[in-house]
């Protein structure tokens, strides 16, 4: 079979049809107005958690992030927390552990500052990581802001999206 037999069936046009590739964004949430929703939760304004997430997601470290957002880095570390950035905490799985008891009541303060090997501020910010919780709504409208997707879940998000048009290998016989 020749290139000429194989073309025999073909139709030649002088436009391309557009096709586009298919994508998924999932960057629509309003990121400001979800911070304002939860400000009462976090531990400064939300215009503060904007410039603050902002400085974080561009690079700079906790300390920088909460300076330009005029926020003491403590501060800022505890927004990251709720926000759902993890290893913020200061203190080992070792020492975290020092501190639950300390929370459950088995050590007293000082014994658990000494055992931990903290100083006050770090002792404090270990304190507010353990008995906070990141606010999963947040977190996950600070994930889908954030220019780097974190750890896979995009990917999945996008292949579940695009499941329909994709051929996997049982298509191929």
């Amino acid at each position: 079979m020749g290139l000429s037999e194989i073309a025999a069936g073909l139709e030649l046009t002088t436009k391309q049809r557009e096709r586009g590739v298919a994508t998924v964004d999932d960057t629509d949430v309003d990121l400001d107005a979800r911070l304002r929703e939860y400000e009462a939760d976090l531990p400064c304004t939300a215009a503060g958690a904007a410039t603050a997430l902002e400085e974080y997601n561009a690079g700079a470290s906790v300390g920088d992030a909460g300076e330009a957002a005029a926020l003491a880095p403590v501060t800022a570390a505890k927004l990251l927390h709720r926000c759902g950035f993890e290893g913020v905490t200061p203190l080992s799985p070792t020492a975290r552990r020092v501190l639950r008891d300390w929370i459950d009541g088995r050590v007293s303060r000082a014994d658990a500052l000494e055992l931990t090997g903290a100083d006050e501020a770090e002792f404090a910010l270990a304190a507010y990581v353990e008995t906070h919780d990141p606010i999963t709504e947040l977190a996950e409208a600070v994930r889908r802001d954030a220019s780097a997707p974190l750890a896979g879940d995009a990917l999945v998000s996008k292949r579940d999206a695009l499941a329909e048009t994709m051929s996997g290998s049982a298509d191929l016989r």
